[in-house]
């Protein structure tokens, strides 16, 4: 029995130990555990926040997707002269074409186009056989009239005279003296035949009727001439242009025909040198509106001693109008025409859309004048689209340098206007962009 003890002592004190070690594995089992427990929590916490921010982000990305991008100007005040455009057609100032006044053949001619001619000077001499024949056949009939007349003349005086001593009746003195009556007749009649041949046969030369050139010449050597007795419409001969001073007619609108008169300065640019300007003065109006076209028809004289415009050309005639009593002009891509009357769509302080009702002034082509409906502190959107509503939140965006560039062009008032607007745009971006740098702060 006593043999037995080691053995049971023994393996008490082995299951001691193996309890002595017990704790430490439960105390590893645990932080094993906990770790585990920290490092799901923290995956699970990843993938809750990123969840967070894409759809945080997809707000944000919502948000701006349903905001408007828009420019903005603002309202140009300018004291400024505006300038008008217009198509005008230059004419020279005497144009004539110069026809026939006789039948026949042309014989020579001695001036063609681009010469130089002077008043009565001998453009072309027309052969007329029959005319010749008629004048030489008229000048007989003139002969025998004279001789028919001057017997009838000296009958009737000797009748006359017989008549004083009773030697002749009364009735055949009357018939003499009217015979001599009937002959002087036809005798002026042969005359004033003769005198129409003479100045028909004088129509043979043909000369120039001013100084000017020559910017026509229709016909040739034997060409067939005539002077439209056929019935037919007459062909011009030569056409015939003086130059050194123009026309320039202008169909100007009813919407400016009060403010155009004569006296009045203007200039003009031709599309193929369009940095040369050449002055000219309105030298008369029409007076009146034309009732179909709601124009009124502009005479604008130009000098054109130097030859550099051409007749018949196209010009663009500029005309300096004032401001007028309209106090600001926006640009004609930033009105909306609504049925209920004409607005323009601005951004408020929260970038929201407000629209303002407007009346309109003057249309300058580029810009419009405002008459009434605006302050000059709004940012008014270019471009608004038609669908555009009271209270559509907007993103005010940077003008495009090609737009501002564009604008530039359009002179010097133009020019600081863009300037005003492109700094007001700039302005109101960076309040916007402190204003969200300052919710994200706070945020």
């Amino acid at each position: 029995m006593e043999a037995q003890r080691p053995n049971g002592s023994g393996s008490g004190s082995g299951a001691e130990h193996g309890a002595a070690h017990d704790p430490a594995k439960a105390r590893r089992t645990r932080w094993l555990a906990i770790v585990a427990a920290v490092a799901v929590l923290a995956l699970a916490a990843q993938g809750i926040w990123s969840r967070r921010d894409a759809h945080a982000a997809l707000e944000r990305d919502a948000e701006h997707a349903s905001q408007t991008s828009v420019e903005v100007v603002l309202p140009q005040k300018s004291s400024a002269e505006l300038d008008l455009v217009l198509p005008g057609n230059v004419q020279a100032f005497l144009d004539t074409p110069i026809y026939a006044r006789t039948n026949g053949y042309l014989k020579k001619w001695y001036a063609d186009i681009g010469a130089h001619v002077k008043s009565g000077q001998l453009l072309a001499e027309i052969d007329t056989p029959e005319v010749d024949d008629q004048l030489r056949a008229a000048r007989a009939d003139l002969a025998n009239a004279q001789a028919n007349y001057a017997l009838a003349k000296s009958t009737a005086d000797r009748w006359s005279d017989m008549l004083k001593n009773k030697s002749v009746s009364k009735q055949e003195t009357d018939e003499k003296v009217g015979d001599m009556l009937a002959k002087k007749a036809t005798l002026d009649a042969a005359h004033f035949n003769v005198a129409r041949l003479e100045k028909t046969q004088s129509f043979q030369k043909v000369y120039a009727p001013f100084d000017g050139t020559v910017t026509a010449r229709n016909v040739d050597v034997g060409a067939l001439i005539d002077a439209g007795s056929a019935g037919g419409p007459a062909k011009e001969l030569f056409h015939v242009a003086q130059a050194d001073r123009l026309r320039v007619y202008v169909n100007v609108p009813q919407a400016y025909a009060q403010q155009v008169r004569a006296q009045q300065s203007a200039y003009l640019t031709l599309t193929e040198t369009p940095s040369r300007h050449y002055p000219g003065t309105v030298a008369r109006t029409a007076g009146a509106v034309d009732a179909q076209q709601r124009t009124m028809l502009v005479e604008v004289d130009v000098d054109n001693r130097g030859g550099e415009l051409l007749p018949g050309a196209y010009a663009q005639v500029h005309f300096a109008l004032g401001a007028g009593a309209a106090p600001f002009t926006l640009p004609g891509n930033a009105l909306l025409f609504r049925p209920d009357g004409v607005k323009v769509a601005t951004v408020d302080a929260q970038h929201k859309v407000k629209l303002l009702p407007v009346s309109l002034g003057t249309d300058f082509g580029t810009r419009v004048a405002i008459a009434s409906g605006l302050q000059g502190n709004e940012l008014v959107i270019l471009n608004p689209q038609d669908s555009i509503v009271d209270g559509a939140p907007v993103r005010i965006v940077s003008r495009k340098p090609a737009a501002n560039a564009a604008e530039g062009a359009n002179g010097a008032s133009d020019t600081a206007g863009t300037a005003g607007t492109t700094g007001a745009a700039a302005s109101a971006l960076a309040v916007q962009g402190r204003a969200k740098r300052a919710a994200r702060t706070q945020s």
